[in-house]
Protein backbone atom coordinates (compact mmCIF):
# COMPACT_ATOMS: atom_id res chain seq x y z
CA UNK A 1 0.00 0.00 0.00
CA UNK A 2 1.37 3.83 -1.04
CA UNK A 3 -0.99 6.01 0.56
CA UNK A 4 -2.36 5.23 3.91
CA UNK A 5 -5.89 5.22 4.49
CA UNK A 6 -7.45 8.79 5.68
CA UNK A 7 -9.93 7.67 8.44
CA UNK A 8 -11.25 9.70 11.31
CA UNK A 9 -13.21 8.23 14.84
CA UNK A 10 -16.94 9.28 16.11
CA UNK A 11 -17.24 8.96 19.56
CA UNK A 12 -14.39 9.53 22.14
CA UNK A 13 -15.91 7.76 25.49
CA UNK A 14 -14.21 4.47 26.66
CA UNK A 15 -14.48 2.44 23.63
CA UNK A 16 -12.88 5.25 20.98
CA UNK A 17 -10.44 6.18 23.95
CA UNK A 18 -8.67 2.96 24.51
CA UNK A 19 -10.08 0.26 21.88
CA UNK A 20 -9.75 2.35 18.62
CA UNK A 21 -7.56 5.74 19.25
CA UNK A 22 -4.42 3.87 19.94
CA UNK A 23 -4.83 1.35 17.54
CA UNK A 24 -5.61 3.51 14.71
CA UNK A 25 -2.12 5.83 15.61
CA UNK A 26 -0.44 2.97 15.70
CA UNK A 27 -1.73 1.39 12.30
CA UNK A 28 1.10 2.89 9.62
CA UNK A 29 -1.26 1.68 6.58
CA UNK A 30 -4.02 4.54 8.16
CA UNK A 31 -3.65 8.06 8.51
CA UNK A 32 -5.86 9.05 11.94
CA UNK A 33 -7.41 12.39 10.95
CA UNK A 34 -9.19 13.01 14.23
CA UNK A 35 -11.95 12.47 16.08
CA UNK A 36 -15.46 13.58 15.51
CA UNK A 37 -17.07 15.02 18.59
CA UNK A 38 -19.61 18.03 20.31
CA UNK A 39 -18.54 17.51 23.60
CA UNK A 40 -16.09 19.53 25.14
CA UNK A 41 -15.17 17.52 27.88
CA UNK A 42 -14.21 15.21 25.04
CA UNK A 43 -12.48 17.47 22.68
CA UNK A 44 -10.35 18.39 25.74
CA UNK A 45 -9.23 14.91 26.21
CA UNK A 46 -8.60 14.41 22.35
CA UNK A 47 -6.13 17.43 22.79
CA UNK A 48 -4.98 15.71 25.58
CA UNK A 49 -4.38 12.66 24.80
CA UNK A 50 -4.17 12.61 20.97
CA UNK A 51 -2.75 15.88 20.04
CA UNK A 52 -4.79 15.70 17.18
CA UNK A 53 -8.24 17.71 16.07
CA UNK A 54 -11.90 17.26 16.61
CA UNK A 55 -14.68 17.74 14.14
CA UNK A 56 -17.97 18.67 14.60
CA UNK A 57 -19.77 16.54 12.63
CA UNK A 58 -19.24 13.68 9.97
CA UNK A 59 -19.50 15.63 7.08
CA UNK A 60 -17.02 18.09 8.59
CA UNK A 61 -15.02 14.91 8.99
CA UNK A 62 -15.69 13.90 5.21
CA UNK A 63 -14.42 17.64 3.78
CA UNK A 64 -11.38 17.13 6.32
CA UNK A 65 -10.51 14.53 3.13
CA UNK A 66 -11.46 11.25 5.25
CA UNK A 67 -12.08 8.24 3.48
CA UNK A 68 -13.41 6.42 6.19
CA UNK A 69 -14.49 6.28 9.26
CA UNK A 70 -14.89 4.12 12.80
CA UNK A 71 -17.98 4.62 14.48
CA UNK A 72 -17.47 3.60 18.58
CA UNK A 73 -20.73 5.45 20.17
CA UNK A 74 -23.96 4.34 22.29
CA UNK A 75 -25.11 1.14 20.41
CA UNK A 76 -28.45 2.48 19.22
CA UNK A 77 -26.66 5.45 17.29
CA UNK A 78 -24.77 3.22 15.40
CA UNK A 79 -27.33 2.19 12.40
CA UNK A 80 -28.34 6.06 11.86
CA UNK A 81 -24.27 7.03 12.10
CA UNK A 82 -23.00 3.57 10.08
CA UNK A 83 -25.98 4.57 7.20
CA UNK A 84 -25.23 8.40 7.24
CA UNK A 85 -21.19 7.45 6.81
CA UNK A 86 -22.16 4.97 3.94
CA UNK A 87 -24.38 7.38 2.09
CA UNK A 88 -20.84 10.13 2.27
CA UNK A 89 -19.23 7.54 0.74
CA UNK A 90 -17.27 6.77 4.15
CA UNK A 91 -16.11 3.34 4.13
CA UNK A 92 -17.01 2.26 7.76
CA UNK A 93 -15.68 0.21 10.70
CA UNK A 94 -18.84 0.14 13.67
CA UNK A 95 -18.43 -1.20 16.76
CA UNK A 96 -20.10 -4.05 18.51
CA UNK A 97 -23.31 -3.98 18.85
CA UNK A 98 -23.68 -3.61 15.02
CA UNK A 99 -27.59 -3.15 15.25
CA UNK A 100 -30.18 -3.52 18.15
CA UNK A 101 -31.84 -5.94 16.14
CA UNK A 102 -31.03 -8.43 12.86
CA UNK A 103 -33.42 -6.49 10.93
CA UNK A 104 -31.87 -2.98 11.32
CA UNK A 105 -28.41 -5.25 10.38
CA UNK A 106 -29.53 -6.26 7.57
CA UNK A 107 -30.91 -3.56 6.32
CA UNK A 108 -27.62 -1.96 6.98
CA UNK A 109 -25.01 -4.09 5.12
CA UNK A 110 -27.93 -4.25 2.06
CA UNK A 111 -26.97 -0.51 1.97
CA UNK A 112 -23.55 -0.61 2.53
CA UNK A 113 -24.05 -3.28 -1.01
CA UNK A 114 -26.00 -1.36 -3.09
CA UNK A 115 -23.67 1.56 -2.60
CA UNK A 116 -20.08 -0.68 -3.00
CA UNK A 117 -18.73 0.92 -0.16
CA UNK A 118 -16.85 -1.36 2.41
CA UNK A 119 -18.29 -1.80 5.99
CA UNK A 120 -16.83 -4.07 9.01
CA UNK A 121 -17.46 -4.83 12.23
CA UNK A 122 -15.10 -4.33 15.26
CA UNK A 123 -15.50 -7.95 16.81
CA UNK A 124 -11.63 -7.61 17.88
CA UNK A 125 -12.41 -10.12 20.11
CA UNK A 126 -11.26 -13.11 17.37
CA UNK A 127 -8.11 -11.99 17.67
CA UNK A 128 -8.12 -12.58 21.90
CA UNK A 129 -4.89 -14.39 22.62
CA UNK A 130 -6.95 -16.89 24.30
CA UNK A 131 -9.48 -17.38 20.85
CA UNK A 132 -6.61 -17.43 18.55
CA UNK A 133 -5.06 -20.17 20.78
CA UNK A 134 -8.18 -22.03 21.10
CA UNK A 135 -8.84 -21.92 16.88
CA UNK A 136 -5.47 -23.67 16.78
CA UNK A 137 -5.94 -26.89 19.15
CA UNK A 138 -9.16 -27.39 17.31
CA UNK A 139 -7.48 -26.96 14.06
CA UNK A 140 -4.49 -29.18 15.24
CA UNK A 141 -6.95 -31.78 16.47
CA UNK A 142 -5.47 -31.36 19.63
CA UNK A 143 -9.32 -31.37 21.68
CA UNK A 144 -10.30 -34.06 18.80
CA UNK A 145 -13.95 -33.35 18.13
CA UNK A 146 -15.04 -30.54 20.01
CA UNK A 147 -18.28 -31.07 21.16
CA UNK A 148 -19.56 -28.63 23.96
CA UNK A 149 -18.22 -24.57 24.07
CA UNK A 150 -17.77 -22.73 27.39
CA UNK A 151 -17.57 -19.15 27.52
CA UNK A 152 -17.38 -16.29 29.79
CA UNK A 153 -17.58 -12.49 30.22
CA UNK A 154 -18.37 -12.42 33.62
CA UNK A 155 -17.55 -9.22 36.14
CA UNK A 156 -18.49 -7.76 39.37
CA UNK A 157 -19.66 -4.32 39.41
CA UNK A 158 -23.09 -4.26 41.02
CA UNK A 159 -23.45 -0.90 40.89
CA UNK A 160 -24.27 1.10 38.15
CA UNK A 161 -23.56 -2.08 36.77
CA UNK A 162 -23.91 -2.10 32.65
CA UNK A 163 -23.37 1.09 30.94
CA UNK A 164 -26.59 2.17 28.96
CA UNK A 165 -24.43 2.94 26.25
CA UNK A 166 -23.68 -1.21 25.29
CA UNK A 167 -27.85 -1.70 25.40
CA UNK A 168 -27.62 -4.14 28.08
CA UNK A 169 -25.40 -7.19 28.89
CA UNK A 170 -26.99 -9.46 25.87
CA UNK A 171 -25.95 -7.38 23.40
CA UNK A 172 -23.22 -5.97 24.85
CA UNK A 173 -20.79 -8.73 26.27
CA UNK A 174 -23.31 -11.36 23.56
CA UNK A 175 -22.20 -9.68 20.58
CA UNK A 176 -18.59 -10.73 21.41
CA UNK A 177 -19.78 -14.40 23.20
CA UNK A 178 -22.26 -15.11 20.43
CA UNK A 179 -19.85 -13.96 17.77
CA UNK A 180 -16.99 -16.36 18.80
CA UNK A 181 -19.04 -19.19 19.27
CA UNK A 182 -20.01 -18.47 15.20
CA UNK A 183 -16.72 -18.39 14.15
CA UNK A 184 -15.59 -21.80 16.51
CA UNK A 185 -18.22 -23.74 15.44
CA UNK A 186 -20.60 -22.37 12.84
CA UNK A 187 -24.29 -21.55 12.16
CA UNK A 188 -27.28 -21.83 14.79
CA UNK A 189 -30.70 -24.04 15.12
CA UNK A 190 -31.64 -23.83 18.23
CA UNK A 191 -31.18 -21.20 21.22
CA UNK A 192 -32.50 -21.16 24.77
CA UNK A 193 -31.71 -18.20 26.48
CA UNK A 194 -31.96 -16.66 30.61
CA UNK A 195 -31.84 -13.25 31.29
CA UNK A 196 -31.62 -11.19 34.75
CA UNK A 197 -32.94 -7.32 34.78
CA UNK A 198 -31.75 -5.52 37.84
CA UNK A 199 -34.71 -3.11 38.12
CA UNK A 200 -37.33 -5.18 36.65
CA UNK A 201 -38.47 -5.80 33.01
CA UNK A 202 -38.11 -2.14 31.72
CA UNK A 203 -33.96 -2.00 33.07
CA UNK A 204 -30.97 -3.22 31.59
CA UNK A 205 -30.54 -7.15 31.29
CA UNK A 206 -27.12 -7.41 34.24
CA UNK A 207 -26.57 -11.32 33.89
CA UNK A 208 -27.45 -13.33 30.89
CA UNK A 209 -27.43 -17.03 30.08
CA UNK A 210 -27.24 -18.31 26.65
CA UNK A 211 -27.55 -22.14 25.12
CA UNK A 212 -26.67 -23.04 21.39
CA UNK A 213 -27.04 -25.88 19.42
CA UNK A 214 -25.09 -25.29 16.68
CA UNK A 215 -26.00 -27.57 12.86
CA UNK A 216 -22.59 -29.50 13.48
CA UNK A 217 -24.16 -30.59 16.60
CA UNK A 218 -21.55 -28.40 19.13
CA UNK A 219 -23.37 -27.00 22.20
CA UNK A 220 -21.98 -23.44 23.15
CA UNK A 221 -23.19 -22.01 26.64
CA UNK A 222 -22.40 -18.35 27.07
CA UNK A 223 -22.80 -16.35 30.44
CA UNK A 224 -22.75 -12.42 29.92
CA UNK A 225 -22.76 -10.60 33.52
CA UNK A 226 -21.74 -8.05 35.36
CA UNK A 227 -22.98 -9.41 39.35
CA UNK A 228 -20.75 -12.26 39.32
CA UNK A 229 -18.71 -12.59 42.41
CA UNK A 230 -16.96 -15.41 40.91
CA UNK A 231 -16.23 -15.81 37.65
CA UNK A 232 -16.06 -18.80 36.15
CA UNK A 233 -13.37 -19.56 33.22
CA UNK A 234 -12.75 -17.59 30.75
CA UNK A 235 -12.74 -20.83 27.99
CA UNK A 236 -13.62 -24.08 28.60
CA UNK A 237 -13.44 -26.00 25.10
CA UNK A 238 -14.59 -29.78 25.73
CA UNK A 239 -13.76 -32.34 22.79
CA UNK A 240 -13.63 -36.36 22.21
CA UNK A 241 -9.88 -36.22 23.44
CA UNK A 242 -9.24 -33.53 25.84
CA UNK A 243 -10.54 -30.11 27.28
CA UNK A 244 -8.98 -26.37 27.03
CA UNK A 245 -9.19 -24.45 29.84
CA UNK A 246 -7.93 -20.63 30.20
CA UNK A 247 -9.37 -18.63 33.47
CA UNK A 248 -8.33 -14.84 32.79
CA UNK A 249 -9.10 -12.19 30.42
CA UNK A 250 -7.10 -11.62 27.28
CA UNK A 251 -4.39 -8.28 28.24
CA UNK A 252 -4.79 -6.43 25.37
CA UNK A 253 -7.59 -4.12 27.04
CA UNK A 254 -5.39 -3.75 30.20
CA UNK A 255 -2.17 -2.68 27.82
CA UNK A 256 -4.51 -0.03 26.46
CA UNK A 257 -6.52 1.34 29.09
CA UNK A 258 -2.82 1.71 30.92
CA UNK A 259 -2.14 3.54 28.29
CA UNK A 260 0.21 1.32 26.54
CA UNK A 261 -0.09 0.60 22.58
CA UNK A 262 1.12 -1.49 19.83
CA UNK A 263 3.24 1.33 18.61
CA UNK A 264 4.71 1.63 22.03
CA UNK A 265 5.06 -1.89 22.85
CA UNK A 266 6.29 -3.23 19.54
CA UNK A 267 6.67 -6.81 19.35
CA UNK A 268 6.13 -7.54 22.42
CA UNK A 269 2.13 -6.47 21.84
CA UNK A 270 -0.19 -8.92 22.67
CA UNK A 271 2.34 -11.96 23.89
CA UNK A 272 0.89 -13.10 27.55
CA UNK A 273 3.32 -14.21 30.39
CA UNK A 274 3.15 -18.17 30.98
CA UNK A 275 1.43 -17.57 34.14
CA UNK A 276 -1.72 -16.62 31.88
CA UNK A 277 -1.58 -19.61 29.42
CA UNK A 278 -4.50 -21.91 29.31
CA UNK A 279 -4.01 -26.06 29.70
CA UNK A 280 -5.19 -28.98 27.84
CA UNK A 281 -6.47 -31.15 30.15
CA UNK A 282 -7.09 -35.24 30.23
CA UNK A 283 -8.77 -36.27 33.62
CA UNK A 284 -5.24 -36.49 35.73
CA UNK A 285 -3.19 -35.39 32.80
CA UNK A 286 -2.56 -31.55 32.59
CA UNK A 287 -0.35 -29.62 30.52
CA UNK A 288 0.58 -25.81 29.38
CA UNK A 289 -1.14 -24.72 25.97
CA UNK A 290 0.92 -21.95 24.60
CA UNK A 291 -0.90 -18.41 24.18
CA UNK A 292 -1.17 -17.82 20.41
CA UNK A 293 -0.03 -13.30 20.36
CA UNK A 294 -2.70 -11.38 20.59
CA UNK A 295 -3.38 -9.73 17.79
CA UNK A 296 -5.82 -6.77 17.77
CA UNK A 297 -3.24 -4.59 15.95
CA UNK A 298 -3.80 -6.36 12.64
CA UNK A 299 -7.51 -5.29 12.15
CA UNK A 300 -7.08 -1.53 11.35
CA UNK A 301 -4.43 -2.68 8.48
CA UNK A 302 -6.49 -5.11 7.36
CA UNK A 303 -9.03 -2.64 6.81
CA UNK A 304 -7.06 -0.24 5.33
CA UNK A 305 -6.21 -3.18 2.94
CA UNK A 306 -10.00 -3.41 1.96
CA UNK A 307 -10.51 -0.18 1.25
CA UNK A 308 -7.16 0.22 -0.94
CA UNK A 309 -8.80 -3.16 -3.32
CA UNK A 310 -6.23 -5.42 -1.92
CA UNK A 311 -7.77 -7.50 0.23
CA UNK A 312 -11.18 -8.12 2.05
CA UNK A 313 -12.66 -6.50 5.50
CA UNK A 314 -11.28 -8.16 8.74
CA UNK A 315 -15.12 -9.22 9.45
CA UNK A 316 -17.89 -9.73 6.98
CA UNK A 317 -21.00 -7.54 7.89
CA UNK A 318 -23.01 -10.64 6.93
CA UNK A 319 -21.44 -12.41 10.39
CA UNK A 320 -23.22 -9.22 12.26
CA UNK A 321 -26.28 -9.92 10.57
CA UNK A 322 -26.06 -13.53 11.72
CA UNK A 323 -25.40 -12.63 15.51
CA UNK A 324 -28.01 -10.56 15.52
CA UNK A 325 -30.17 -13.15 14.39
CA UNK A 326 -29.16 -15.60 17.24
CA UNK A 327 -29.22 -12.74 19.99
CA UNK A 328 -33.18 -11.76 18.90
CA UNK A 329 -33.48 -15.35 19.29
CA UNK A 330 -32.18 -15.10 22.48
CA UNK A 331 -34.20 -12.16 23.86
CA UNK A 332 -37.30 -14.51 22.93
CA UNK A 333 -36.13 -17.21 24.33
CA UNK A 334 -35.83 -15.52 27.43
CA UNK A 335 -39.27 -13.88 26.85
CA UNK A 336 -41.17 -16.74 26.46
CA UNK A 337 -39.18 -19.21 28.50
CA UNK A 338 -39.08 -21.70 25.36
CA UNK A 339 -36.21 -22.84 22.82
CA UNK A 340 -36.35 -20.71 19.61
CA UNK A 341 -35.19 -22.53 16.13
CA UNK A 342 -33.80 -20.36 13.56
CA UNK A 343 -34.41 -21.30 9.95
Amino acid sequence: MTTPVRIGLIGYGFGGRYFHAPLLASADDCEFLGVVTTSPERREQVARDLGRPTHGSLEALARAGAEAVAISTPAATHVPLVQEALKLGLAVVCDKPFALDADAARETVELAERLEVALTVYQNRRWDSDFLTLRSLVDQGTLGTLTRFESRFERFQPEPGPPAAGGGTLLDFGSHLVDQALVLSGPVERVYAEMHHRYGADGLDDDVFVALTHRNGVQSHLWGSWRQGAPGPRFRATGTEGTYVVDGMDGQEDLLVAGASPASVGDRWGIEPGERWGQVRRAEHCEPAASARGAWDRFYPAFAAAVRGSGTVPVDPWDAVATASVLDAARSSADSGQVVRLH
